[in-house]
């Protein structure tokens, strides 16, 4: 046993003598602007304690959001499927990590053998039992850190792992939001269709009333009913769309589509107020960056694990036991066994592989700048995209509310005049049109504000930060 001490001590020093080869990862510099392009008169994030947390969606003010939205985590089936990944990521840390213990194994036999007696050797024949009991330990040090350079390489996938189990999160949650306004602005649509019909109904009452007593022609009343049946039709059709978002809604909480019942609802969400931060906040807040970033890590790591092959490779062994034949007395000191071993290999010659190797693995660690530094761009684009559509359609709801109420009045004043003579119908009718019209663009327009709010916090990280990501 003090051999087998006495080598583990050995093996122990000089791995912790042994050095890492391959570069020492640094994140790599990306340019940043100090604020956003469309910034101006928007409202910037001064602590970061004002920024939307975890519960990002609670600013919109809409029960349905509030119930469903922490389901996503556990039960949407996209998420469970990366959250299967991280796990998965996790153990492929331990498998690197178990390459710089040693082995250690114990092994036991019995041999029974039969001799026949033989006419020149009285007395020997009948059966012997040969047995022996051997404890072995073998390890190779990391020498030149490539086991270490692995498992670092490890850690770092397993934390992209873990941000891409965020960004997947992150990702539902913005199309269950999304999902969830599309299907209020279509219930607010159907409430726009339904009072339209019932205006509609009356203007045709009116008209068919002037049409009996002969004071409007008959166009005129044909005229009303194809309004008022065009309008019905449009507004049966609004239900397919209000199907179909009730049945994505179900799949986003991993629920089967006839198995959520949502109650119809004229309120449309609350428009919030999204802080922002300056623009270098993202390298720390979307996770799409962050796996970006470990990508680079594990492939520089990688680098390390290809350089280690230019050096030599030790591995040391040792043995220890007893054996005996006959099996009995196996245990006594006289039948004890031991060895020592060691072996070093080093590749003389490998037609330039070592070489090609490393190149690859370089290359492949530029690639992964290019992706990380890609992924910034596109991020920081993300963001000025949302607040660009945000401050221009804030100007043109403004714009839309004042035509709204003109088309309103308008409509009210052509039915007026039209109920007195002054005007045809088919003036009343082209005012009730507008009216329509301008109505559902307001609308459309309040949905993607909505819509890019949604897309500003996801694109902002939707308080997500990479100091989550824990050390595997």
């Amino acid at each position: 046993m003090n051999t087998l001490r006495n080598a583990l001590a050995f093996s122990l020093a000089l791995l912790l003598g042994g050095c890492l080869v391959g570069p020492d990862y640094h994140r790599p510099p990306v340019p940043t602007p100090s604020q956003y392009k469309e910034l101006p008169g928007w409202t910037v994030a001064a602590p970061a304690a004002d920024q939307p947390k975890g519960d990002w969606w609670t600013v919109f003010n809409d029960p349905l959001l509030d119930e469903l939205e922490p389901t996503v985590s556990v039960s949407n089936q996209t998420v469970r499927q990366d959250y299967a990944n991280y796990q998965e990521a996790l153990a492929e840390v331990q498998v690197a990590r178990s390459a710089l213990f040693p082995t250690v194994g114990v092994t036991g036999t019995v041999t029974k053998q039969h001799a026949a007696s033989g006419l020149n050797t009285p007395g020997f024949g009948g059966t012997l039992t040969a047995g022996s009991l051997e404890g072995n330990v073998a390890w190779a040090p990391d020498l030149w850190g490539a086991v270490r350079r692995n498992i670092e390489s490890s850690k770092a996938t397993a934390q992209a792992s873990a941000a891409t189990l965020a960004n997947a999160t992150l990702s539902e949650q913005t199309a269950l939001a999304t999902a969830v306004i599309e299907l209020r602005v279509t219930d607010a649509n159907i409430d726009l269709l339904t009072q339209t019909v019932a205006a509609f109904k009356e203007f045709l009452r009116v008209v068919s009333a002037q049409g009996i007593a002969g004071t409007t022609p008959p166009s005129d009343v044909i005229t009303a009913r194809t309004q008022l049946e065009n309008t019905q039709s449009s507004l049966i059709a609004l239900g397919v769309s209000r199907a179909q978002f009730a049945h994505a809604i179900a799949v986003l909480v991993g629920k089967n589509p006839e198995d959520l019942d949502i109650a119809y609802s004229t309120k449309v969400p609350t428009l919030p107020t999204v802080p922002v931060a300056v623009p270098s906040t993202l390298l720390q807040r979307r996770p799409d960056i962050a796996i970006a970033e470990r990508q680079m890590a594990a492939a520089n790591a990688q680098i390390g694990v290809a350089v280690a092959a230019y050096y030599p490779n030790l591995s040391l062994s040792a043995a220890g036991g007893f054996s005996q034949s006959p099996l009995a007395g196996l245990l006594h000191a006289a039948n004890h066994v031991w060895s020592l071993g060691a072996n070093a290999t080093e590749n003389l010659f490998q037609g330039g592989l070592t070489r090609a190797q490393v190149a690859a693995a370089k290359a492949t660690y530029e690639g992964t700048v290019a992706n990380y530094r890609g992924t910034v761009l596109k991020a920081l684009q993300n963001v000025e995209d949302d607040l660009a559509g945000i401050r221009i359609l804030a100007e043109q709801d403004e714009v839309l509310q004042s035509a709204v109420r003109d088309a309103t009045r308008g409509t009210e004043i052509a039915f007026n005049e039209y109920k007195a003579g002054t005007v045809d119908y088919t003036t009343a009718a082209t005012a009730q049109a507008t009216q329509l019209s301008i109505q559902e663009t307001a609308l459309n327009v309040e949905q993607q504000r909505l819509l890019d709010a949604v897309s500003l916090i996801g694109d902002l990280g939707g308080g997500w930060s990479a100091s989550e990501l824990q050390n595997p």
